[in-house]
């Protein structure tokens, strides 16, 4: 279920339980909504709602914390990309078939990531490429110090390529946990309907009631946009890599 999808239902559920409430008012005998009924039940949903604002909290940290990770993974995977073409180009022209691979390589993984017609990141895995561009590092023959140092580091910072690039394929599961997510929808839909249940309708109501369900539901798409980094609006910026894939071969 897409982010936007997932929204609309949050506020379905939310704007929906007011609506609940308020037709449990008009059904509901003139003692069930006495002045004793409504302190208990405003405790009631003060509680339920300082553990959903908890939650709440707990949710957007998650899912800012996982973004911001997987955003500096993939500034660390375009320095480091950087690092390696330019320590290839010191080792010699006989590492130009490596900084090739990196080249096509590195269009690879931005084709998988950031797939040009608006398509989900592909989750294929980057074990032939890399394992490919490591053997042919591996086959160089150095013939001085200075190159042997250099293919030392090459095979080093390659290594902490396929690291990165093997966390990003490893975090494409959502962090957000699916029953958090879902108690926390329910604590909205009760605390709505206690709104309602208590507040006599009119448009002022209603329209009140209307943003905050419209708010909460907004929240609970940022949550998910954050929980999905390469697609959907709120994505990780291509920037870093493409400006790496132009400097390859300079």
């Amino acid at each position: 279920m897409s982010s936007m999808t997932t929204g609309w239902v949050v506020f379905a559920c939310v704007f929906g339980g007011a609506l609940l409430g308020m037709l449990l008012r008009k059904i509901l005998p003139d003692d069930h909504l006495s002045s004793d009924s409504k302190d208990v039940v405003k405790l009631g949903m003060g509680l339920i709602g300082t553990m959903a604002a908890l939650v709440l909290s707990l949710l957007i940290s998650s899912a800012k914390g996982s973004y911001d990770i997987r955003s500096a993974e993939v500034a660390q995977l375009s320095a480091n990309i950087t690092l390696l073409d330019r320590v290839l180009a010191h080792y010699g022209p006989e590492a130009r078939e490596a900084r090739d691979l990196l080249r096509r390589s590195v269009a690879r993984v931005i084709d998988q990531l950031w797939p040009e017609r608006g398509a989900g990141p592909s989750q294929s895995t980057p074990s032939t490429g890399a394992e490919a561009f490591y053997d042919t590092i591996q086959a160089l023959s150095p013939k001085n110090d200075a190159q042997r140092s250099l293919q030392t580091q090459a095979l080093t910072i390659s290594v902490s390529l396929g690291q990165t690039r093997w966390l990003l394929v490893g975090q494409s599961a959502r962090s957000i946990p699916r029953p958090f997510l879902v108690m926390l929808i329910c604590w909205l839909a009760f605390i709505f309907v206690s709104f309602g249940l208590f507040a006599r309708a009119n448009p002022t109501v209603i329209v009140a009631l209307f943003v905050c369900a419209l708010s909460f539901s907004s929240a609970i798409f940022l949550i998910l946009e954050l929980d999905r980094p390469f697609e959907g609006l709120i994505q990780i910026s291509s920037a870093p890599m493409r400006e790496a894939l132009a400097r390859l071969g300079q």
